[in-house]
């Protein structure tokens, strides 16, 4: 399985949302078509515990939900990092309390789609510091921020990146996809 880091993030490139820059509801028709096609693609959703407990507290309860965010989600296989969770209390959900790279270098060894990691920044800079993201993609909003975290951890090097894909949709959000040149 390929291991890819999917984030939403500011023109300054923060990542940690502490104003109110992103609406998951608040998307236009091409942008929520592009991520369910990417979304088709997903075997596994990896989450840090605090992004987990975000999603569980929002996405389970969205019964009108038009972009089929919320279906997707309460189907697919999330796996939560997390050493103090024990019941993840949302269907098809496993916590994963050993070491987090070995769990995820052991699915990059398994057969099969992509696991995406999405929002848990703690979890995706320890990722990208071990040198086991596949792909990095990015949703950039037009906001600046200011503050927060970054894509890439303050203190590692950024690898070498090649673009793959990208795309600009009406809302002004950019999406660009990019591989580590090996």
């Amino acid at each position: 399985m390929r291991i890819i880091i999917t984030q939403n993030m500011t023109l300054d490139g923060r990542v940690e949302m502490l104003d109110d820059w992103f609406d998951p509801q608040a998307q236009d028709e091409e942008l929520s078509a592009e991520l369910m096609r990417q979304s088709a693609n997903e075997e596994v959703l990896l989450l840090g515990r605090q992004t987990f407990e975000d999603f569980r507290g929002y996405w389970p309860h969205q019964s009108d939900d038009v972009t089929g965010v919320a279906d997707h989600l309460n189907q697919v296989d999330k796996r939560v990092v997390s050493t103090t969770l024990t019941d993840p209390e949302w269907q098809n959900s496993t916590v994963i309390s050993t070491d987090p790279l070995q769990a995820v270098t052991a699915m990059r060894d398994e057969p099969g789609r992509d696991v995406i990691v999405t929002g848990s920044i703690t979890l995706a800079h320890a990722l990208i510091t071990a040198g086991l993201v596949d792909e990095y993609r990015m949703f950039t909003y037009p906001a600046w921020q200011r503050r927060g975290r970054g894509f890439f951890p303050d203190d590692a090097g950024v690898p070498r990146l090649q673009l793959v894909d990208s795309k600009s949709f009406p809302s002004g959000v950019v999406y660009s996809a990019y591989e580590p040149m090996r």
